[in-house]
C-alpha cells in the first residue's frame, strides 16, 4: 500500500525519468535520422524505409537509456528532496534513506522487467531485421528510385531517363529508354509511360504511349524504325541473392537462444565463447539496474550549505563507465582469453561494493558525505579559477 509520500516521491521521480528518456532517444534518433537519410539517398531508395530503419534501432538506445533514465530520475528527485531541506524532515521523523527507497525500487523492478525484455528478446530481432534492411537497400530489392532528368540504370543493359513525374511515379513523361542485349540495340523515346507489374516477381512491363522506337542490329542495312501509339517493353529485374538467416551473429539471439547455444556440444569453441560472453554480458547489464536507486541517493545529496552538481555528472560518468568495463570483459570473453564469469560478475561486484559502501556512509554514517572531498577539492579548484580571473581583469582595468 502506498502512503502519501509514496506517491509524492514518485511524482518526483516520474518527471525526469521519462523526460530524460525521450530527449535522450530524440537526440539518438536525430542523429541517425540525418545518416540513414544520407544512406538511402545515395543507394537511391525509397524516403520510407528511413522510418522503418529508425524503429528498428529504438530497442538499441533503449538498452541503455532506460538505466541511465532510471538513474537520474532519482537522483533528480532526491537532490530536489535534499536541497529544499524536505530529506530533513522526512528523517526528523522518523522516515529514513531505505524507506524512502521503496518507491525506487519499485520503478527499477518495473524497467528492469521491461530492459529485460528489450536487450534478451526485441532488441536482437530489431537488429536482424535492420540489417536485412540495409541488405536490400544495397541489393536494390526496396526499389531504385528514378531521379528525374537523369540518367538511371536498371541492370546492366538498360538506361532510362524522365523529364517529369506525377502522382507518386505512376504517370511519367518525357521518356528515353536505351537497351541492349550485345547484338541488338533499341532506342525508344516516348510521350508518357507508366509501370505494371507482371505475375512473373523478376519481371515489369514499361508501357510507352505516343513514341518512336528505333531497332538496330549488324543483320540490318539500316536501323528500323518504328512509331507506336502504344508499346509495352518488358524489363527484366536483376536477380537478389536472399538474405541470409537469423543468428548469423551472437548478437541476434534471443536469451534462450544463447544458453542453448552455448550448452550445445556440437558449437565451435569460438562461436561458445562469444555466445557466452554475450549471454553473461546482457545479464549483468540488466542485474546492475538493482544498484542504481542505491547510487542515485548516494550521489543525490549534495554536503549541507552546497548546490553542487558535481554528484550529478559523476552519476553519468560511472554509469558510462561501467557500461564499456563490460564491454570491454565481453570482448576479451568472447576471445576465449578470460571466462565470462570473471571478465563481468568480478567487475559487478565491484561496482556493487562501491555502491553499497557509498549508500552506508551517507545513510548510516551521521553527518557521512560518500563524495564529500570531492566536493571540497572541486569547490577548492573552483575558488583557485575564479581568483585567477579576477587578477588577470584587475590589470586590464587599470
Amino acid at each position: 500500500m502506498l502512503t502519501a509520500t509514496d506517491r509524492y516521491l514518485a511524482r518526483l521521480i516520474a518527471l525526469p525519468l521519462f523526460g530524460t528518456l525521450i530527449v535522450a532517444a530524440m537526440l539518438l534518433i536525430l542523429d541517425k535520422m540525418l545518416r540513414l537519410f544520407d544512406f538511402v539517398a545515395a543507394e537511391g531508395g525509397p524516403v520510407g524505409v528511413v522510418w522503418r530503419m529508425l524503429a528498428n534501432q529504438i530497442p538499441e538506445y533503449l538498452g541503455l537509456g532506460i538505466p541511465i533514465g532510471l538513474m537520474l530520475g532519482i537522483l533528480l528527485a532526491f537532490r530536489k528532496l535534499a536541497t529544499s531541506s524536505e530529506l530533513d524532515v522526512f528523517q526528523a521523523v522518523g522516515v529514513g534513506y531505505t524507506r524512502l527507497l521503496r518507491v525506487p525500487y519499485l520503478y527499477a523492478l518495473g524497467l528492469m522487467a521491461v530492459n529485460l525484455l528489450i536487450v534478451g528478446f526485441i532488441q536482437p530481432n530489431a537488429r536482424y531485421a535492420y540489417e536485412q534492411l540495409e541488405f536490400e537497400l544495397r541489393s536494390g530489392a526496396l526499389g531504385a528510385s528514378i531521379n528525374v532528368g537523369e540518367f538511371t540504370n536498371l541492370g546492366q543493359d538498360l538506361t532510362l531517363r524522365i523529364e517529369t513525374s506525377r502522382d507518386g511515379g505512376r504517370e511519367l513523361s518525357g521518356i528515353f529508354v536505351r537497351a541492349e542485349d550485345g547484338r541488338n540495340e533499341l532506342s525508344v523515346s516516348a510521350e508518357r509511360g507508366t509501370f505494371l507489374a507482371t505475375s512473373d516477381l523478376n519481371t515489369i512491363v514499361l508501357r510507352l504511349t505516343n513514341g518512336t522506337l528505333i531497332h538496330n542490329s549488324p543483320s540490318f542495312t539500316v536501323p528500323r524504325v518504328l512509331s507506336f501509339s502504344q508499346h509495352d517493353l518488358p524489363i527484366d529485374l536483376p536477380q537478389l541473392d536472399a538474405f541470409r538467416a537469423r543468428g548469423d551473429s551472437d548478437r541476434e539471439l534471443t536469451i534462450p537462444e544463447l544458453f542453448r547455444t552455448g550448452r550445445a556440444v556440437d558449437t565451435p569453441v569460438v562461436t561458445r565463447n562469444e555466445v557466452r560472453a554475450n549471454f553473461h554480458f546482457r545479464i549483468v547489464e540488466v542485474a546492475s539496474m538493482l544498484l542504481l536507486p542505491l547510487l542515485a541517493v548516494a550521489l543525490a545529496v549534495p554536503p549541507k550549505r552546497s548546490t553542487s552538481g558535481l554528484g550529478l555528472f559523476l552519476s553519468i560518468v560511472i554509469v558510462v563507465t561501467y557500461h564499456k568495463v563490460n564491454e570491454y570483459g565481453e570482448a576479451i570473453a568472447a576471445l576465449g582469453r578470460v571466462h565470462p564469469v570473471v571478465a563481468l560478475w568480478v567487475p559487478f561486484a565491484l561496482f556493487a561494493a562501491l555502491i553499497f559502501w557509498m549508500y552506508r556512509t551517507l545513510a548510516f554514517k551521521p553527518g557521512g558525505q560518500p563524495i564529500g572531498a570531492l566536493e571540497r577539492g572541486f569547490g577548492k579548484i573552483g575558488k583557485r579559477i575564479r581568483r585567477g580571473f579576477t587578477r588577470t581583469r584587475r590589470p586590464a582595468e587599470a
